[in-house]
């Protein structure tokens, strides 16, 4: 019989993969690239773009989404900085493929490739945003390789940003993933909070520090 195995991210593992994706590449940046780090305007620039950047990487997930059969209507975008997350959510369930391929997107057209531009065409900025980028793709990675080792299922997001569910008749509850802990089981999912654009109020203070903060040091460093 078919039910929802649900999952959470560990926001600690989520964490130490990110401090390690950064300072992994931080390292091969070096090895491979001069100016590894940032003179003033290319940090100013960093600073302009980066939550542009972390949204475009929401957006990719969401047209990979469509791209592979969900429907537009049925995507949702949230940010909880509170809970570590900006996130684009799904209301319907959806293939194997299709959650795969959208969890790989972001890191490989915002991360692998722009990387790889920035390093040819000797711009520094955007290997920065590429490389935080990468950073930010921890927990999209812990989740790729948990979910490609599963057998055939459904994936289906609901009113937690953190966790989401796997529909399946196979039992998982014993199953182990790194950064990935199971918490139960469903016959059905609730999806009333999926608010098409939702954004904590936590979440709203933060970027309010984040640009006055970033303000000053650009104005102090002029």
């Amino acid at each position: 019989m078919k039910k929802y195995y649900l999952f959470e991210m560990n926001l600690f593992w989520l964490q130490v993969l990110s401090i390690i994706l950064l300072v992994l590449m931080f390292i091969l940046t070096g090895f491979i690239y001069d100016g590894v780090m940032l003179d003033s305007f290319s940090l100013k620039l960093v600073f302009i773009l980066i939550i542009p950047y972390l949204i475009l990487h929401e957006l990719l997930h969401s047209l990979a989404y469509v791209l592979n059969g969900a429907s537009f209507k049925n995507i949702t975008y949230g940010i909880h900085l509170e809970k570590g997350v900006m996130c684009c959510l799904c209301k319907q369930n959806i293939s194997k493929k299709n959650i795969l391929i959208s969890l790989l997107f972001p890191f490989v057209f915002i991360g692998v490739i722009t990387y790889v531009i920035g390093v040819l065409f000797n711009n520094s900025s955007l290997i920065w945003l590429s490389i935080l980028n990468i950073s930010g793709c921890s927990g999209d990675l812990m989740m790729f390789l948990g979910l490609l080792r599963l057998k055939n299922f459904e994936y289906s997001e609901y009113d937690n940003p953190v966790s989401f569910g796997i529909y399946t008749d196979e039992d998982l509850s014993k199953r182990k993933m790194f950064g990935l802990k199971f918490i139960g089981e469903k016959n059905s999912l609730e999806k009333n909070d999926m608010r098409k654009i939702s954004i904590s109020k936590v979440s709203i203070i933060i970027f309010l520090i984040f640009i006055c903060l970033g303000s000053l040091a650009i104005f102090l460093n002029q």
